[in-house]
């Protein structure tokens, strides 16, 4: 079954937790406990409708928190499709939640309060979301009740992002204005009957039209080798495959392809999947490839295919989103996890610190926990990378602090 991640962005009362309960009420992936529990708390507070923020109560206590950047997922299906949404938190002091919950989703929600319109917190959502290269968009305008389901207000704020819209470098991105009452359940997964003037779809049936042509950039071949399989059997004596993930394009049975660093070359010769055999493996595939000749390949090393070489560097410009408490400055050293990769880095100069709002950079020595910044960086080893616009997945690290071993920062390579 296929499998949409999700991570949805807004203001503490913008209606998050109520959308995300009701699309699990919707679906029937509420417990009846839970569901009991929902319309036992309601009716104690005098409520004349169920509160489905309480179906992820939980996590906003752990949210709120926000001394870590732990992201609460949650999980739903339907017959189509399984879903994992990321409650990621929206205020600037939780910058860094954002930007990790959104690094590995394919659609992003961002719902905005119908009273209030486009506001600042709209713009730094918008801002992650395009720097983070998230394909698909869903603008959903809540709170269409407390507004009299206007098609005006709807039409204003549409608007209103449009323009925000208009300051985006990623065209590649698809936005869709969605009018919803989470509360009621209006456009969530059934059509809103006080709202006739829009006809178009609601947010369930939107994501169940998603292909992964919609969500998922191409790119060329990646394959960072994650481990070598020597079984060593009597069956598999002489079987020496490498295993890891597939990224950016698919790979085939007799494609030429090259070693890196080694840039030793060879062709692929079968393709394993388990205890399967394909002759192509798709891009997200977690696989084990053979190649013809027994060559010299590890850990850390990457395979691609013969005349799609990436960049091989020692030295990087990268965009980071600084997640430690302790400042990032220019002399300090860290570790950069590159795929499989890991090797020791110095931070060389700090350019500027970005604003989220989309005026511009000012110019800074360093960057504080939340902000995010242009940095070079210098390996001690070269790096085959590719720009994060050219390849998420090869274009992207972390920084680890080597004293604490804590995830200290993450970098998107320009």
């Amino acid at each position: 079954m296929e499998v949409l991640k999700i991570a949805t962005a807004g203001s503490v009362d913008d209606g998050k937790s109520t959308l995300i309960g009701r699309l699990l009420y919707d679906t029937k992936s509420l417990t009846t406990d839970k569901i009991e529990a929902i319309e036992k708390s309601s009716k104690q507070k005098g409520y004349d409708y169920l509160d489905f923020s309480l179906a992820t109560d939980g996590l906003v206590a752990e949210r709120e928190q926000g001394i870590t950047i732990d992201v609460a997922h949650i999980y739903f299906s339907t017959a189509k499709k399984s879903y994992i949404i990321a409650d990621t938190p929206g205020h600037v002091e939780y910058t860094r939640n954002m930007v990790t919950g959104a690094s590995t989703s394919q659609v992003s929600i961002i719902l905005i309060d119908a009273r209030k319109g486009v506001i600042e917190q709209t713009y730094r959502h918008f801002f992650i979301n395009n720097l983070l290269r998230v394909k698909e968009v869903i603008v959903a305008v809540n709170k269409m009740d407390l507004v009299d389901y206007s098609e005006d207000v709807f039409n204003k704020i549409k608007a209103d992002f449009q323009a925000l819209n208009a300051k985006s470098s990623f065209q590649e991105q698809n936005v869709t204005y969605i009018p919803l009452s989470a509360i009621n359940g209006g456009n969530v997964a059934d059509k809103s009957e006080n709202m006739p003037w829009y006809t178009g779809q609601t947010v369930l049936e939107h994501l169940e039209d998603l292909t992964p042509e919609d969500v998922f950039e191409t790119g060329k071949t990646r394959f960072p080798v994650q481990t070598v399989i020597r079984p060593k059997t009597e069956e598999y004596h002489d079987f020496r495959g490498y295993a890891g993930k597939l990224y950016g394009n698919s790979i085939q049975v007799g494609d030429a392809v090259t070693v890196l660093p080694s840039l030793t070359e060879s062709k692929v010769s079968k393709i394993h999947f388990f205890d399967q055999q394909f002759d192509e493996a798709k891009a997200g595939s977690s696989i084990v490839v053979e190649l013809e000749n027994d060559i010299n390949v590890t850990r850390g090393d990457m395979i691609v295919k013969s005349g799609e070489l990436p960049q091989v560097e020692k030295d990087i410009n990268a965009t980071i989103c600084w997640m430690d408490s302790k400042k990032l400055v220019p002399g300090t050293k860290y570790l950069v996890q590159h795929n499989t990769n890991r090797v020791l880095a110095k931070i060389d100069t700090i350019k500027n610190v970005i604003a989220t709002d989309y005026s511009g950079a000012t110019p800074a020595t360093q960057l504080a926990i939340n902000e995010i910044g242009d940095v070079t960086i210098k390996l001690s080893k070269a790096l085959y990378f590719d720009s994060y616009k050219e390849n998420k997945s090869n274009g992207a690290f972390i920084l680890i602090d080597t004293n604490t071993n804590t995830t200290a920062g993450v970098g998107f390579i320009n």
